[in-house]
C-alpha cells in the first residue's frame, strides 16, 4: 500500500478488492473435512468468566482495593488478603474472593487525610507506668512466696 501511494480508508478498500483474490491463491488451504467439528459448550461452563481478564489485587485494611487507577469499596467481610478481579469484554467488571463473587463499589472521593496535630490529639496519650506501693497486696505475695523458696532450698 505504502508503494501504491495509498494514505486514505477509501484507497485501502478500494486496493483490498484486487489483492486479497491473489493473497488467497497464494496461502488459501482446504480443509482436510468439509463438516463443522466445533463441539457444543459444556453445561456449567461460562465463557464469560473465562474470556476475561483476569488481575490479582491486594485488600487494603479498609477492604478497598485499587485497580485502573480506580478504587473501589468491597462491601462484604472479606477474610483474605487476595482478591480476583475480573474485566468482561462488556466492559463491566466483577471482584470474585475464594470462588464467591463479592459486592462492591467505586469510590468517588477518597476521604481526606488528618493532619499530624489532628492524629496525635485523637489517639489518647499513654499513661507512664508506675511501681505499686511497698505495702500493696501484691507486693506481699512475691514476697512471701520467694521467702519460701529460699527456706526450701
Amino acid at each position: 500500500m505504502r508503494l501504491r501511494g495509498i494514505c486514505s480508508i477509501a484507497e485501502a478498500n478500494e486496493f483490498l478488492k484486487e489483492y486479497l483474490p491473489v493473497y488467497d491463491r497464494c496461502f488459501a488451504k482446504k480443509a482436510a473435512q468439509a463438516d463443522n467439528l466445533h463441539r457444543p459448550i459444556p453445561k456449567g461452563l461460562n465463557p464469560h468468566r473465562i474470556l476475561c481478564i483476569k488481575t490479582a489485587r491486594t485488600v487494603r485494611n479498609d477492604f478497598t482495593i485499587a485497580h485502573d487507577r480506580k478504587v473501589h469499596q468491597i462491601e462484604e467481610a472479606v477474610t483474605t488478603k487476595k482478591v480476583m478481579v475480573e474485566e468482561y469484554t462488556d466492559g463491566s467488571m466483577g471482584i470474585w474472593c475464594r470462588g464467591q463473587k463479592v459486592m462492591f463499589r467505586q469510590i468517588t472521593m477518597r476521604p481526606k487525610k488528618l493532619k499530624e496535630s489532628q492524629e496525635q490529639s485523637a489517639i489518647p496519650a499513654r499513661r507512664k507506668a508506675t511501681a505499686p506501693p511497698k505495702d500493696h497486696p501484691w507486693r506481699r505475695l512475691l514476697y512471701v512466696s520467694h521467702k519460701r523458696k529460699k527456706v526450701a532450698a
